[in-house]
C-alpha cells in the first residue's frame, strides 16, 4: 500500500530541507519521526506534519494498515514561489540587493515494507 502526502508553499529555503529530507529517505516511519524530533534545523516542522499527514492518509485508505511497517519510499523538495521583498540588503561595492523569502513544497511517499517497486 502506498500513499501519498504534499507540502505546498512553505517557508523556508528548498535547499536547506533538502538537508533533511536526505536524512528521512529509506528509512521506516517511526525512525523519520525520531530523527525529526531530534533534527535541530528550521524544515523539520514543516517536513514532520507532511510525513505525519501521509501516515493519516495511509490510515484513511486502510483502517487495519500497521504504520510500524511503514517507510519513507519517497521524499522531494522542490522550490516553491520566491517573493522580492522591497527591503533593500547590502552588497559589495556600496550596491544594494532586495531580499529574497523562498519557498518550497514538501512531497512525501510512504509504502508497506511487503511492497517493494
Amino acid at each position: 500500500m502506498e500513499a501519498i502526502a504534499k507540502g505546498k508553499y512553505l517557508k523556508g529555503s528548498p535547499q536547506k530541507a533538502r538537508l533533511v529530507i536526505d536524512l528521512i529517505r529509506g528509512r521506516s516511519v517511526e525512525e523519520a519521526l525520531a530523527i525529526l524530533r531530534f533534527t535541530n534545523k528550521r524544515a523539520t516542522g514543516a517536513i514532520e506534519k507532511v510525513l505525519l499527514s501521509a501516515v493519516a492518509n495511509a490510515r484513511e485508505k486502510d483502517a487495519t494498515a500497521n504504520v510500524d511497517e511503514f517507510i519513507v519510499a519517497s521524499a522531494v523538495v522542490d522550490s516553491g514561489p520566491t517573493k522580492w521583498r522591497r527591503r533593500v540588503r547590502p552588497a559589495p561595492q556600496g550596491r544594494a540587493h532586495r531580499q529574497q523569502r523562498r519557498g518550497k513544497h514538501v512531497i512525501v511517499v510512504i509504502k508497506g515494507k511487503d511492497i517493494e517497486g
